[in-house]
């Protein structure tokens, strides 16, 4: 039994280390295969992009030919190698982590980068090259082109950028101005992509760039024309990330038994499943995001159970930052957006595939957008454009969060909730009064512009929100039952304690409304009772049901 490798991204650590490696190689015999050779390949954060990268590095390395059998003997490419193996000086870039308080420390960061990895370049193949701290980015890299043209005649390079848009994405969402001075016209950071094409008239056979979205290669466009972007290439949709014949291999590997597989899948498929990349993917071949499987896994070998927190603390800190880029979005309303996310409406757009610092960020970028970060996903397609949805569970809670958010702050209020014990008058005694006092909170500090556009959906949103940031139930919102649609089921996780389900039946009167308060209650009543009668719901041993009708800022609330 092979260790996971969770947190582990270099290749022959993994390897030397006895790591369980997903077997992902047969992937560089298809990319030698294509005419294109300098390929753009995108994938949302944690998705093993760094790991695949260095995949590449170590197998054309010229530098590691006495290790290949070592580094490769289990591998499809193992058996199968191709004839460019360990046959390119391999100059690999890494550009996430840079600070980017400010235009002069994102381009120190920048430089700072350029210049450790071709210090490492020219230690590794024993350049003769000094490296001059008074020249530009773009000098250093030219000069290293030069060099390297002049003392290894015939050699060729192969360039590996890992992120290449980490710090872009960092900029865009806080500093706009920034973004466009480094990236647009005659940025610094624009420049050094010139070099690099301009080096591919030389040394510089192929390069390989991974990043999350296209925000920058727009902007870098007459520079750096060259790229093939292979992201939404069906024939690369399952390069990173895990098939769910992969996940239970992995799981055979660690001596997990079929009965706990089949305890443990369907957690992982409802939390971590559901990526497709491609219009022209079928469903049934939906990705897994590999690092939150790893993580799961580790923890439920090494402590004997599924852990409490289903998503990393490291994944969370990174999906957050989707609060910035969303605030780019000018002149459209984003709780339409979310709303439709947080419940499941499919969404169709002509996806943008190159992001210009100088366009306006409207609907169609920010949906965009959260494709390529990995919050919406394609589940389809209508007349050649891709219908997209929200991938899991665990994206639909940080939506679902990030809704009551905007709500606070385009109200300009703050409200105390504390969800652990919303959740434990729920599950232990069936009541709701917590979480309607919570919901009462909201719409008291909503204004009177807020009411105009109010509606019942928005009620029911706000509900289901709250109930899903308690993360300790199966939130279901418009679940069909005896011919009509539930408006909230609220089923707990841990089915074996005894603990209650709840069914919601809301109403919103707006303030002057011509139905009165009894007969929406009276309708609510006519609606939960038909649904409660429902073989589906019979079966459900503690079941509360409730009818809330809310008038402006004020909530009826009736136990059926």
């Amino acid at each position: 039994m092979k260790k996971l490798p969770y947190g582990i991204s270099n290749y022959d650590e993994l390897v030397e280390g006895n790591y369980y490696y997903v077997d992902k190689t047969k992937y560089i015999e298809k990319l030698e295969s294509l005419a294109e050779k300098r390929i753009m390949f995108l994938r949302p954060r944690k998705f093993g992009k760094t790991l695949f990268t260095s995949v590449l590095e170590n197998y054309y390395d010229v530098n590691k030919k006495d290790k290949f059998e070592e580094l490769f003997k289990e591998t499809y490419i193992g058996k199968n190698p191709t004839e460019m193996k360990n046959s390119y000086y391999i100059l690999r870039f890494n550009f996430s982590g840079i600070n980017t308080k400010d235009e002069e420390t994102t381009m120190e960061g920048f430089k700072g980068k350029v210049t450790d990895s071709i210090q490492k370049f020219v230690n590794r193949y024993e350049l003769d090259f000094y490296i001059n701290p008074e020249l530009s980015t773009e000098g250093l890299l030219n000069s290293l082109i030069v060099a390297f043209e002049n003392q290894k005649q015939n050699e060729k390079m192969y360039v590996i950028i890992d992120e290449y848009d980490h710090f872009a994405n960092e900029l865009l969402g806080f500093q706009t101005e920034s973004f466009k001075n480094l990236v647009s016209k005659n940025g610094r950071v624009r420049k050094f992509y010139e070099i690099l094409k301009e080096g591919t008239e030389s040394v510089v056979d192929r390069i390989f760039i991974t990043g999350v979205a296209p925000i920058t290669l727009d902007s870098m466009t007459s520079g750096f024309n060259i790229i093939s972007d292979l992201t939404r290439d069906p024939r690369f949709n399952e390069m990173m990330g895990f098939t769910e014949e992969e996940l239970i291999k992995i799981m055979e590997d660690q001596e997990i038994s079929k009965e706990k597989q089949e305890e443990l899948i369907p957690i992982m498929k409802e939390n971590y499943d559901g990526y497709r990349f491609s219009i022209e993917v079928k469903k049934n071949n939906n990705l897994y995001n590999s690092n939150m499987c790893l993580y799961f896994l580790n923890s439920y070998i090494s402590f004997g159970k599924i852990p409490e927190e289903l998503v990393d603390v490291n994944i969370v800190s990174d999906y957050n930052k989707i609060g910035n880029m969303l605030k780019l979005c000018k002149n459209e309303n984003r709780l339409e957006i979310i709303e439709k996310t947080v419940t499941g409406e499919g969404i169709g757009v002509n996806l943008v595939r190159q992001f210009n610092p100088e366009m306006d960020f409207r609907e169609r970028e920010m949906i965009s957008l959260l494709y390529y970060l990995g919050y919406l996903t394609i589940v389809g397609e209508d007349i050649g454009d891709p219908i997209l949805k929200v991938p899991n569970q665990v994206l639909k809670d940080i939506y679902a969060e990030y809704f009551l958010k905007i709500l606070r702050e385009e109200g300009n209020f703050e409200v105390y909730n504390d969800y652990n014990e919303i959740a434990k008058e729920v599950l232990k005694e069936g009541k709701v009064d917590k979480i309607l006092n919570l919901l009462k909170e909201y719409l008291e500090n909503l204004s009177n512009r807020d009411y105009q556009n109010f509606s019942e959906k928005y009620i029911k949103l706000m509900f289901y929100c709250m109930a899903r940031s308690t993360k300790k139930f199966i939130v279901k919102s418009e679940l069909e039952l005896g011919r009509g649609y539930c408006d909230i089921l609220l089923l707990p996780k841990d089915l074996d304690k005894g603990y209650y389900s709840i069914m919601i039946e809301l109403k919103y009167l707006k303030k002057g409304s011509r139905r009165n308060i009894q007969k929406a209650q009276e309708e609510a009543k006519e609606q939960i009772i038909r649904y409660s009668n429902t073989e589906e719901m019979r079966q459900i041993e503690k079941l509360k049901k409730y009818t809330v009708v809310a008038v402006v800022d004020k909530i009826y609330v009736e136990e059926i």
